[in-house]
C-alpha cells in the first residue's frame, strides 16, 4: 500500500535544473493551510534552483529518498515573510518533537540557523502568466 504524504514522515522534493534535470532530495515537511514546508541551508543546491524556477515535484519516501507513494507536481518557492518563516517553523516542530529541536540547537550552536531558507510547496503546477 503507497504511503501518503498525510502519513509520511520525509517527501522526496524535486528541484530541476536549467537545463531539466531532475535533482531528487528527502526532507523533513509539515503541513500548513494547505502547504507543505521544509527548510534548507539558505545556499543549498534546491534552494539555488527554485530561485531559477518554482517547478517541482512531490512524493512520499523514507529518509534514504526510497519513494513510498506516487510523484505529484507541484510549484515551491522560498519564503521570504518572517511571519510565515515562524509558522512553518512551529509547525516542523510540532511534527518532529525533540529532533528538530536537536537540530534547531546545533544550527545556533554553529551559527547556521539565521541562514536557513523555508520552502513552502503546494501541489499542482505553478500558475503561469495571465492571458488576456
Amino acid at each position: 500500500m503507497a504511503t501518503t504524504l498525510k502519513t509520511a514522515r520525509y517527501l522526496n522534493l524535486a528541484t530541476f535544473r536549467r537545463n531539466g534535470d531532475a535533482v531528487n532530495t528527502p526532507v523533513w515537511f509539515a503541513e500548513r493551510n494547505g502547504a507543505y514546508y521544509v527548510f534548507s541551508a539558505g545556499e543549498a543546491g534546491k534552494v539555488k534552483r527554485l530561485r531559477n524556477s518554482p517547478r517541482a515535484r512531490i512524493a512520499p519516501c523514507d529518509m534514504r529518498g526510497k519513494l513510498l507513494g506516487e510523484w505529484a507536481e507541484a510549484h515551491a518557492v522560498v519564503v521570504k515573510d518572517a511571519a510565515e518563516m515562524d509558522a512553518a517553523y512551529r509547525a516542523l516542530r510540532d511534527k518532529y518533537g525533540w529532533q528538530m529541536g536537536l537540530l534547531d540547537f546545533f544550527s545556533r550552536l554553529g551559527g547556521k540557523i539565521d541562514q536557513r531558507a523555508v520552502i513552502r510547496i503546494r501541489a499542482g503546477r505553478a500558475p503561469g502568466p495571465k492571458r488576456r
